[in-house]
C-alpha cells in the first residue's frame, strides 16, 4: 500500500552492509527480547486487539455523535497526537461532520485554556480524557477545569454520562475516579507506550467519533504488520527506510525533515516528531525530527533547505489522489496571468510544485530525499502508514542500540516543574 522511492538520496544506500543486523533485530522484535521489550505489544495489536472493546468504542462514538455538539479530546503527547493526526488527515481542517472535535490537556497556556472553556460554555459537549496514570499535569489541570464547567451545566449525573476515560485497566488515579463516578472506560494496554498507542482505544475512540472507519484502520495496520514482519532487507521497504535513516545519521546528517504537501497532513508531521524524537533522542544520539508543509513553508524554510547548512535530509509523505479537487477557470482580464492554468486541476498544480521542489532540492541543493507515496488517504491506508512508521522506528532505534520505548529525559523537566510549583513530597 506504500511505495518508498530511494532514487533521490544523492548516494545509494548500502543495504548489503545492514542485512545481517536487520535480520537479528527483526527476530529480537518478534521475540520481544530487546531493550524495552515490555512495550512491544503494538507489534501484534492490529491482529490481537480486543474485538469487544472496539464494538464498545463504536457504540460510544454513535452516542457521542447523536447526543453532543462537541467532543473535547483531553490528553497530551501520544494521548492525543495520533488521534489528531488521523482526524485531520481523514476529515480535513473544516469537516462537514456535525460533531466538532477540539483539543485540551496538551498545554498549560492560560490564554488557550480560558478561550476553549469560554467556547464550551454554550456547547453541549462530551470529554474523552486520556491518561494512563491520571496524574499527567497538563491533562489533569484541563480535566479538572472541564469537570467544573460540566458540573455547572449538567449536574453530577449528566457529567458522568458525558465523560469517557481512556486509562489503565486496573489502577491509577483516573481509573479510580472513573470507577467511583461511573465514567465509561477504555483501556490503554500495559505493553503499549503512548507514542505507539494510536491504534488502541487512545486513538480509536476520537477517530471513530470523527467518522473514521476504525475497523479498516486496524485492517490496514494488520496488513502492514504482515508485510513488514520480515527480516529480508531486500524486499522490506519499511526496514529499508530505517536503514536509510541510520545511514544518513552516520554520514553527517543531524536532521530529518518530514515534508507534506497538504495542510490537513501537518499533524502527521507532529506525530512523527514525537514518535522518532522521543524514541531515539537518548544517550546524546539520534536525528532531530522536524516537519514542514509545502508549498507554504517553501516561503519560509525553503531558502534554508535549498542553500543552508547541509545538516538535513527530507522524507516526503505524499498522497496521489486528493479527497477533493478544484478546476481552475479562465478569467477574461487575466490580470494575475493565471489563464495558462485554465482547465487544470489544483491537484495537478500541487503535484508540479512537489516535482519542481524535489528537483531543486536534490539536484541544486544536494539534499537527499526519500519519497513515501500512498495512493489515497483513507482509514485503511492511514492505518498502514501508522504501522509502517512505528515498525521502522523500532528498527531504527535498535540500529543505534537505543531503547525505543522509554523517555528518561522527559521526567527531568517534570521533576523541576514540580519542585518549583511546590508539589508535596517532591524535592
Amino acid at each position: 500500500m506504500i511505495h518508498v522511492d530511494f532514487k533521490h538520496t544523492i548516494n545509494p544506500i548500502p543495504l548489503k552492509d545492514y542485512e545481517e543486523r536487520v535480520k537479528i533485530i527483526n527476530k529480537m522484535i518478534d521475540d520481544k527480547s530487546g531493550k524495552g521489550n515490555d512495550f512491544l505489544g503494538w507489534t501484534t495489536w492490529p491482529r490481537d486487539y480486543d474485538k469487544n472493546e472496539v464494538a464498545r468504542i463504536l457504540e460510544a462514538a454513535k452516542r457521542i455523535q447523536k447526543e453532543y455538539e462537541t467532543l473535547v479530546v483531553c490528553g497530551i503527547g501520544g494521548s492525543y497526537l495520533g488521534a489528531r493526526a488521523a482526524i485531520e488527515a481523514l476529515t480535513g481542517l473544516y469537516p462537514d461532520n456535525r460533531l466538532e472535535i477540539i483539543y485540551l490537556g496538551q498545554t498549560l497556556s492560560p490564554n488557550y485554556i480560558a478561550q476553549v472553556l469560554k467556547h464550551l460554555e454554550n456547547k453541549k459537549f462530551a470529554v474523552n480524557v486520556i491518561s494512563k496514570s491520571g496524574t499527567t499535569t497538563e491533562t489533569s489541570v484541563a480535566f479538572r477545569l472541564l469537570k467544573e464547567l460540566m458540573l455547572k451545566k449538567y449536574g453530577k449525573e449528566g457529567t458522568a454520562k458525558a465523560i469517557f476515560a481512556t486509562t489503565d485497566k486496573a489502577r491509577g488515579a483516573l481509573k479510580q475516579e472513573a470507577d467511583s463516578e461511573g465514567y465509561e472506560t477504555f483501556v490503554i494496554p500495559d505493553d503499549i507506550g503512548g507514542r505507539y498507542s494510536v491504534i488502541t482505544a487512545v486513538g480509536l475512540l476520537p477517530i471513530a467519533c470523527a467518522g473514521g472507519d476504525i475497523v479498516q484502520l486496524l485492517k490496514g495496520a494488520d496488513d502492514a504488520r504482515i508485510a513488514y514482519d520480515n527480516g529480508d532487507l531486500s524486499n522490506n521497504v519499511c526496514y529499508q527506510y530505517a536503514v536509510a535513516r541510520n545511514y544518513f545519521y552516520t554520514h553527517g546528517k543531524a536532521v530529518e525533515l518530514y515534508v507534506t504537501y497538504e495542510p490537513h497532513h501537518t499533524q502527521i508531521g507532529e506525530w512523527l516528531k514525537q514518535l522518532y524524537g522521543e524514541s531515539e533522542g537518548k544517550e546524546k544520539k539520534g536525528l532531530l525530527p522536524d516537519s514542514v508543509t509545502f508549498s507554504t513553508d517553501l516561503h519560509s524554510l525553503g531558502q534554508f533547505v535549498q542553500d543552508g547548512s547541509p545538516v538535513l535530509f527530507e522524507t516526503i509523505v505524499r498522497v496521489k489522489e486528493p479527497n477533493q479537487d478544484i478546476v481552475m477557470k479562465e478569467e477574461k482580464e487575466n490580470l494575475d496571468g493565471l489563464n495558462y492554468l485554465a482547465g487544470k486541476k489544483l491537484s495537478f498544480v500541487n503535484e508540479k510544485a512537489f516535482e519542481g521542489t524535489l528537483k531543486a532540492h536534490e539536484e541544486d541543493g544536494k539534499v537527499p530525499n526519500i519519497v513515501i507515496t500512498m495512493d489515497k488517504m483513507d482509514s485503511y491506508n492511514l492505518g498502514y502508514l501508522f504501522y509502517f512508521f512505528m515498525r521502522a522506528c523500532a528498527m531504527s532505534a535498535y540500529l543505534m542500540d537505543i531503547n525505543p520505548f522509554n523517555q528518561p529525559g522527559v521526567e527531568i523537566y517534570k521533576h523541576n516543574m514540580f519542585v518549583l510549583l511546590g508539589k508535596p513530597g517532591v524535592k
